[in-house]
C-alpha cells in the first residue's frame, strides 16, 4: 500500500510540474505577442506624412520655356484696324489687344503681332537705325541685336534677333532672360510686325517656324 500511496504522490507531483511548464510556456509566448502589437501601433503610417516629405517631385516632361511637340495651331484674323493679314498661333493662348496690338501668351512665352502704315519697305539698315534704338529704350538689358534678310511664304521680311530681360512675374517676381525673333512684312503701304520670344534656353525653333512661315497677306 505505501508503495502504491508513493507512486501516486509522485505521480501527482509530476503532473503538477507539467502543468506549470505548459502554463509558463503560454505566458511567454502571449508577452511576446503583445510587444509585436505595441510595435506595430507605435510606428509611423508609410501611407500618411512620414513618407510624403521625402517623395521625389513629378518630372516635368518639358524644360521650362519649351512649346509641347503636340501643341495645335489655329488661324488669326485681326477684326479691326488693319485687317489685310493672317497667321496662325497656339490654340488655347490667352489673348490681349490694345489698338493695333495683338499679344498671344502661354506660361514663358509670347507672340505680338502688331500693324501699321508704312512708307517704305523695312530694310536691314532701316531696322538697325531705327528699331534697335527704339528698343534699347523698351526692353529691359537689350542685347545682342542682329538684323538680316529672310524669306518666308508670304515672301521676304527682315528677321530682327535679340535678347531681353522679360516683365517680373506678377505674382512670384521672377525675371526670365529671354530670346526675340522679330519678322517685319511688307506690303503696298503696310507693315506687320511679328515677334515672338521665349527662354533663351527653350527649344522652340520648330513652333516658331510654324507661326513666322503661316503669315500670309488677304
Amino acid at each position: 500500500m505505501t508503495r502504491v500511496r508513493t507512486s501516486a504522490i509522485v505521480g501527482l507531483v509530476l503532473c503538477a510540474a507539467l502543468t506549470a511548464g505548459c502554463s509558463g510556456s503560454g505566458s511567454g509566448s502571449g508577452s511576446g505577442s503583445d510587444t509585436t502589437s505595441d510595435n506595430s501601433a507605435s510606428a509611423p503610417d508609410k501611407s500618411s506624412s512620414g513618407s510624403a516629405p521625402n517623395a521625389a517631385a513629378p518630372t516635368e516632361s518639358n524644360p521650362p520655356g519649351d512649346i509641347p511637340d503636340n501643341q495645335a495651331f489655329v488661324a488669326y484674323r485681326p477684326s479691326g484696324g488693319f485687317t489685310g493679314f493672317t497667321v496662325k498661333v497656339p490654340e488655347g493662348w490667352a489673348r490681349t489687344t490694345n489698338g493695333a496690338t495683338t499679344v498671344f501668351t502661354d506660361k514663358l512665352n509670347r507672340i505680338q503681332i502688331s500693324a501699321a502704315t508704312a512708307t517704305a519697305v523695312p530694310t536691314v539698315g532701316s531696322v538697325t537705325n531705327t528699331v534697335v534704338p527704339q528698343l534699347h529704350g523698351q526692353v529691359s538689358k537689350f542685347a545682342n541685336p542682329k538684323a538680316s534678310v529672310v524669306q518666308r511664304r508670304a515672301g521676304t521680311a527682315v528677321l530682327l534677333t535679340y535678347q531681353g530681360d522679360s516683365a517680373a512675374d506678377p505674382v512670384t517676381g521672377k525675371v526670365v532672360r529671354d530670346a526675340f525673333e522679330r519678322y517685319a512684312f511688307y506690303r503696298q503701304g503696310h507693315e506687320v510686325d511679328l515677334t515672338l520670344s521665349g527662354p533663351v534656353n527653350a527649344d522652340n525653333v520648330d513652333p516658331w517656324r510654324i507661326v513666322s512661315d503661316s503669315f500670309g497677306w488677304r
